[in-house]
């Protein structure tokens, strides 16, 4: 452990009176629980890190009473109020506490449904290599739930010290931006942003509080002020509506998929789905899901394509969840037969092998599939990274920098673009630069289409280790 590890984990142990100052982290902890019940999920084995007094850990209890619920927390004593204040609570799952750095995780064992920790993520020294070792703790399936600090948080403190030309001795935390960034490019994350306008009594109580709750170690390189220049920052803190202390905290909620794949999704219908989904199979000895088949009064299914063109063998296909007559949406040609398709449960098929998945889509991702549901909302659901499949003639650009921004806004990874058609540099550059993702092949306009054709485009595709 380092030594500023320890001094963090000395300063929250003998905060015995942490409670009594955390209005603003009690708050954060009953968010958190909010958002992790309002995701559906029903974990049977949870880990909390960074447990605390147990202010989330109570929240998980209830929530989940039948989970086995690990609870841990770097501090020896922060974890044993944690187990206090579970003690008479209902439940028929275990609970079990550790004294763990949440930053080499190991030691808590692995398949998790849900690992957890409100508000200690801001003392990671390493947030993406923590989220990597985090996330290969999950079972399949699995979801990772934080709320942190973020960049705007002490706005009030820090600008005393600007100016009064002082280094303010508080971290800095990242924007939310940065956070999505550091998510695994393994599967499906989101960052929400609140902003909490906590009130202390005084100057002076805002600073005490830091030291009640055991948040008062400096960033590092940072000296102590003075007392007299303290005062003079206290002094300047207050204003005459009182003492407002501004917390900025994020919310981050990723979940991992189900099993190994990708979802192919493309700018719009015709762009060429099934002949990457093919090509994708083909390379990665692949199993493949068209989810819904629509069109098929009027064309050969899908998967009937790629399993001629992919030679792939009827175990290699999964059934689709519904197949429609009317070459439309999924919603639109269900209505056509007086069908309302329920998208509830539906979830990823069992795998069949060791093999990745791929799964195709119906035209692009805003497609409605039900009155609740749009194609995005599956692809979210299944947590895969997409493929995206994009023309490469005139006005691509724009198709396809939109589709990558709803793609985002939603937290899905992008594991890259396949561009059809002739070569287009602007079209290549373009998704690079602009939309910040990888073109992963382009594929030339073919006058035929065939196994042999399928094969020779298949090495133009990355293995799906280099994904």
């Amino acid at each position: 452990m380092t030594v500023r590890k320890q001094q963090i984990a000395a300063r929250f142990g003998a905060a015995e009176t942490y409670d009594d100052a955390a209005r603003v982290q009690r708050l954060v902890a009953e968010r958190l629980a909010e958002r992790i019940a309002a995701a559906g999920i029903a974990p049977a084995r949870i880990l909390e890190l960074g447990c605390g007094t147990g202010l989330l850990s109570q929240h998980l209890r209830r929530l989940f009473p039948h989970a086995n619920l690990t609870v841990s927390d770097l501090a020896p004593e922060m974890r044993d109020r944690a187990c206090r204040r579970l003690e008479g609570m209902l439940g028929e799952g275990d609970v079990r506490s550790l004294v763990l750095d949440a930053e080499a995780p190991e030691a808590a064992g692995g398949g998790y449904d849900l690992i957890c920790s409100s508000l200690s993520m801001q003392w990671f020294s390493d947030r993406a290599a923590t989220l990597g070792r985090l996330t290969a703790m999950l079972a399949p399936g699995g979801m990772m739930a934080f709320s942190t600090l973020c960049a705007g948080s002490f706005a009030e403190w820090r600008r005393v010290h600007a100016a009064a030309g002082l280094d303010c001795a508080i971290p800095a935390y990242p924007a939310a931006t940065q956070l999505a960034a550091e998510w695994p490019p393994t599967g499906q994350g989101l960052w929400q942003v609140e902003t909490i306008l906590d009130r202390p009594e005084t100057a002076l109580a805002f600073v005490r509080e830091l030291r009640q709750i055991g948040a008062s170690v400096p960033r590092e390189g940072t000296r102590p002020v003075a007392p007299g220049a303290m005062r003079r920052l206290l002094r300047n803190l207050e204003t005459p509506s009182g003492v407002t202390t501004t917390y900025m905290v994020g919310y981050g909620l990723f979940r991992e998929p189900a099993r190994r794949g990708v979802f192919v999704t493309g700018t719009d219908t015709g762009v060429g789905k099934t002949l990457v989904s093919a090509c994708l199979v083909h390379a990665w000895a692949a199993e493949y899901w068209k989810p819904f088949q629509t069109g098929i009064a009027e064309d050969i299914a899908d998967s009937v394509t790629v399993a001629a063109l992919a030679g792939l063998e009827p175990t290699r296909i999964h059934p689709p969840a519904a197949v429609l007559s009317a070459p439309l949406s999924p919603f639109d040609a269900a209505e056509r037969e007086n069908i309302v398709l329920d998208t509830s449960g539906l979830g990823l098929p069992e795998p069949r092998s060791a093999q990745p998945l791929v799964v195709e889509g119906a035209g692009g991702v805003m497609v409605p599939v039900a009155p609740d549901c749009m194609m995005i909302d599956l692809i979210a659901r299944f947590a895969l990274p997409v493929v995206l499949v994009a023309r490469s003639q005139l006005g691509t650009i724009n198709h396809t920098l939109l589709t990558l921004q709803a793609l985002r806004q939603r937290g899905i990874a992008i594991a890259g673009v396949v561009l059809n058609g002739p070569p287009s540099p602007e079209a290549r550059r373009a998704v690079s630069l602009f939309g910040g993702a990888r073109v992963l092949a382009e594929f030339p306009h073919l006058d035929r289409i065939g196994p042999a054709q399928i094969e020779k485009l298949a090495r133009l595709l990355p293995p799906f280790a280099r994904l």
